[in-house]
């Protein structure tokens, strides 16, 4: 009996708790503005569940904080205090700008919500993962932006039970939220996302007869035609950062196998199409001369050698191909050139909310409109990044078209079918990280193909 009681006590608690930091959050977010009459009490009596006397208990701790006043026989009235800004921190990384048009979309956000204001917190893409758990435990950013990669290694630290919980949005495309889904709950609201396709420069092929790439192309395609177009002074006919962890996952994805433990829990490669993969991605390397090497620090190197025209063929994301988007030049894009498989990396951005104990409205408004067609078509228009949206893909791109985007830019359409997670691969975080590790070495001529197949079944 006596628990009974008070397990019903704190449910009243609860209820009550959720109904003042509910409407704390809508006035102090302008969903009721300054002069503006709240609903009736018996309105919120129904809508919270609970008693006359406890929404009148409710409504007189807004009237304590200033909020509201109450007006005899009229009703419960907004303050002036309650246009004080709510303030938003949210974690982004330092590419997100060029992947979605931040600073467009906050400044969009600014309209429809003019007394919420946001405040970005840049975090480096070094550790991102462990970084946004240690902001998340010391309340330092309300919402994050995150990519699939990121949001395996949080569910495996535990770090979800940090993060908010939130229903699959119909409007995005089921496979996009399924990236974000962990123990049948959903963590993040899709935003953006891309294969990894190849991008070259139509220019070049042309210059030395040689057909554009399509669906039908393998590596040995690749390799033969990119030493055709590697004929010309100061011109790579193929080249990208293959430590990506965008780029070398595309080589064992497509060798059409998947890490399988043996008998004692150990992963044996050796004469396996896995290893094939790799040694594929091995003469890749091997075909690219050492004189960009020097030029390259990290992706962004890449795009500016292909953009001036020093590169013909890259593996590339959509998002990245808005390096080119306000240039004149001349390029398209294909599938990735297959092995065995003919599939592709899947890349997806999407947005998070911290979890606390009390209602954080002006957060989740924030992360509900960057999942918003509203906010997509924004995105849309001024990038190549596709939109997480599904009705938007379907439509036509209106003209004049300000972006240099591909000929071919629906591509992903046609090719969704070849999409892969790094789930593909069967591999922790962790162990994914350290195969990345093990494979510079084997790359760098480190360690043999003998040593490497000894490392990863004893490391892994």
């Amino acid at each position: 009996m006596d628990f009974d009681h008070k397990s019903g006590r704190g449910k009243f608690r609860s209820k009550l708790q959720h109904m003042i930091e509910r409407l704390r959050n809508d006035i102090l977010i302008g969903t009721y503005k300054p002069g503006e009459f709240l609903p009736s009490e018996t309105a919120f009596v129904k809508q919270y569940g609970l008693s006359n006397k406890s929404v009148r208990k409710a409504l007189d701790e807004l009237v304590a904080e200033g909020l509201i006043v109450k007006i005899n026989r009229v009703g419960s009235k907004v303050t002036e205090k309650g246009s004080q800004s709510a303030v938003v921190k949210l974690g982004v990384s330092s590419s997100i700008e060029d992947d979605i048009v931040l600073a467009k979309l906050l400044e969009d956000f600014g309209t429809l919500h003019p007394h919420v204001h946001v405040k970005t917190v840049t975090i480096t893409r070094s550790e991102y993962a462990s970084q946004i758990k240690n902001y998340l435990e010391s309340g330092l950013i309300d919402a994050f932006t995150l990519n699939s990669l990121h949001f395996q290694e949080l569910a495996e630290s535990g770090a979800l039970e940090l993060v908010e919980p939130m229903e699959a949005d119909r409007e995005i495309y089921p496979f996009l939220n399924d990236v974000f889904c962990h123990d049948k709950e959903y963590f993040a609201k899709p935003i953006v996302f891309s294969p990894i396709v190849l991008a070259y420069n139509r220019a070049h092929f042309r210059e030395m007869n040689v057909p554009e790439p399509d669906g039908s192309w393998t590596w040995e395609d690749a390799l033969k035609h990119a030493a055709t177009l590697s004929r010309v002074k100061g011109r790579h006919g193929l080249y990208f950062i293959m430590v990506s962890s965008l780029r070398w996952p595309v080589f064992l994805m497509q060798s059409g196998e998947d890490f399988k433990p043996d008998r004692n829990g150990k992963y044996d490669i050796a004469g396996s199409k896995l290893l094939e993969g790799i040694q594929l991605s091995k003469r890749v390397i091997t075909t690219q001369d050492n004189y960009v090497g020097f030029l390259v620090e990290d992706n962004k190197d890449i795009m500016d050698l292909f953009r001036q025209g020093n590169v013909s063929m890259m593996l590339a994301s959509y998002m990245s191909l808005n390096e080119f988007k306000e240039s004149t030049l001349d390029y398209d894009i294909s599938p990735a050139p297959f092995l065995h498989d003919p599939c592709t990396m899947l890349h997806a951005i999407g947005a998070s909310l911290r979890r606390t104990d009390q209602e954080n409205g002006a957060a989740r408004l924030l992360v509900d409109y960057l999942g918003s067609s509203r906010a997509q078509q924004i995105v849309r228009q001024g990038t190549v990044s596709i939109p997480a949206v599904r009705s938007l893909n379907e439509s036509p791109i209106e003209e004049p078209d300000p972006i240099n985007r591909p000929p071919r830019y629906a591509l992903y359409r046609e090719i969704m079918a070849s999409y892969q997670t790094r789930s593909k691969l069967n591999l922790s975080a962790q162990s994914f990280h350290l195969l990345g590790k093990l494979l510079k070495k084997y790359w760098s001529n480190l360690i043999d193909e003998d040593e490497l197949c000894e490392k990863i079944r004893e490391q892994l």
